[in-house]
């Protein structure tokens, strides 16, 4: 938060007696990794990118088309067809890639009774299939990569006929399942968690049952990242394009309290939330490791009016954002099966480009890997500055347990409208900076930490607005 100078006044003598803080200013790229080595986690985020296999991903959305439809309120009895058919196949699979690794994935069925609702009038058990690579220091933080089972046709309450949804949202599925079989051969410090959740369609249940049980259960969740259609490149106005995806983020939290506002708007924050950060990270990982792929970072909770399984962790001040493709193809989402005027309507396999779909993947996957890997992201980071020439900024240590592989800690700052963070200063590990004849006016600023290999946690921006939580 912005804090009054005297808050601050023994800063500026503490940094000036610090030989690497008084040094002279080096401004850097935002590229967070740029700045070290070649280490060997920097390395296998690489490796990640490229060990996802599009030929994975096309078998396992074969083999969800070919349950029919994957329907909330479809066939639950039969092995072949029906929503409950695909959620066993998933959970199989899941238990699959944990006996290869050991059986480092806690996989398990997560639901809850819906009833009542416009779109579930009479009672549905609505499961979600979850699998958790614990971390190894610090098991209570969470990055979450997460799919979508259900489908639907161009009537959301028909449950019966055939509704393939191989790209809304198969693609989202078998792009979680796939980075499950790629980092379940790394250790993490932090936990991983892949989730194929349900009822989407018929109104975001899935993800309001696994974040409603989150925050009963504590956990400390730093990202969501929610893959809903990632594998059309033809868009219905005309565009074929397989090196864009689309990242959306909100602004302020909902949650925010009316003090808080009453702070941001004096200080600042509305495009600096935990969510919009996180997406500028995954663009910044986008450009680091990932081939011939530039992400957009929207600043939209989600499509114009339209909603994701990202919006239930939104709703409890989790940070989350939507995965997906730029161009979409609506004569293929939502759609009864069907020819009209030449046109093909329904989502089917030919609609998916597999390459395509691992290209996401690989950036969901290697996002994941860097997030597990870095430290926590610096908490109760606080900003001072006013009248003066220089801009001071503090945060807490983080736990040494949790942090084991701790480095130091990193500060950004960038005009302020720029989207994504312009210059950058290690400052070693410390808890406190001095940006010399840097006007606080004139930036916005933000500090990471930094773990032994120049792995970086997400950017947090000072105060409440900004603020991952401990």
């Amino acid at each position: 938060m912005i804090k009054n100078l005297s808050i601050f006044a023994n800063i500026s003598a503490k940094i000036r007696k610090n030989s690497l803080l008084a040094s002279t200013l080096l401004l850097s790229s935002t590229a967070s990794f740029a700045a070290y080595a070649q280490s060997e986690q920097q390395q296998a985020l690489y490796d990640i990118a490229k060990n996802v296999s599009a030929e994975n991903i096309e078998k396992d959305i074969t083999k969800l088309v070919n349950f029919g439809t994957r329907h909330t309120l479809s066939e639950t009895e039969s092995d072949t067809r029906g929503i409950g058919a695909a959620r066993r196949w998933i959970k199989s699979e899941f238990d699959k890639i944990s006996a290869e690794c050991g059986g480092c994935l806690e996989v398990y069925y997560q639901s809850e009774v819906i009833s009542g609702e416009k779109r579930i009038p009479d009672p549905v058990e609505v499961v979600s299939v979850i699998a958790i690579q614990r971390g190894t220091t610090d098991p209570d933080r969470y990055v979450i990569m997460s799919g979508d089972i259900d489908s639907r046709v161009s009537d959301v309450m028909d449950f019966t006929s055939d509704s393939p949804g191989a790209n809304d949202n198969a693609s989202g599925v078998a792009g979680t399942l796939e980075a499950a079989r790629v980092l379940s051969k790394y250790k993490f410090n932090g936990s991983i968690v892949y989730a194929a959740l349900s009822g989407e369609e018929q109104g975001l249940f899935g993800g309001r049952i696994m974040a409603n049980q989150a925050k009963k259960d504590g956990w400390r969740i730093k990202a969501v990242l929610n893959n809903d259609m990632i594998g059309n490149i033809e868009g219905v106005n005309g565009v074929i394009n397989n090196t864009t995806a689309r990242l959306f983020a909100e602004g302020t939290r909902v949650t925010e309290t009316d003090k808080e506002a009453r702070m941001r708007r004096f200080t600042g924050g509305e495009v600096d939330s935990p969510s919009r950060n996180l997406a500028r990270y995954i663009d910044k990982i986008a450009d680091q490791y990932i081939e011939n792929l530039d992400t957009m970072v929207i600043y939209r909770l989600d499509r114009f009016g339209r909603g994701g399984h990202h919006r239930p962790f939104n709703d409890l001040g989790y940070p989350g954002i939507r995965i997906m493709e730029t161009n979409e193809n609506y004569t293929r989402q939502h759609q009864d099966l069907r020819v009209e005027d030449g046109i093909a309507y329904g989502d089917t396999l030919d609609g998916v480009d597999f390459d395509y779909a691992a290209k996401l993947t690989g950036l969901n996957a290697v996002s994941l890997a860097a997030m597990a890997w870095a430290p926590n992201p610096p908490a109760n980071v606080e900003i001072a500055g006013a009248v003066q020439p220089s801009t001071f900024l503090k945060w807490d240590a983080l736990d040494a347990e949790e942090n084991p592989h701790l480095k130091g800690y990193k500060v950004y700052w960038r005009h302020t409208d720029a989207p994504q963070w312009e210059y950058s200063k290690y400052v070693g590990n410390v808890t406190e900076a001095m940006l010399e004849n840097v006007v606080i006016d004139n930036y916005f600023f933000g500090v990471a930490s930094v773990n032994k290999d120049g792995v970086e946690s997400v950017v947090v921006y000072p105060g409440p607005a900004g603020s991952f939580g401990e």
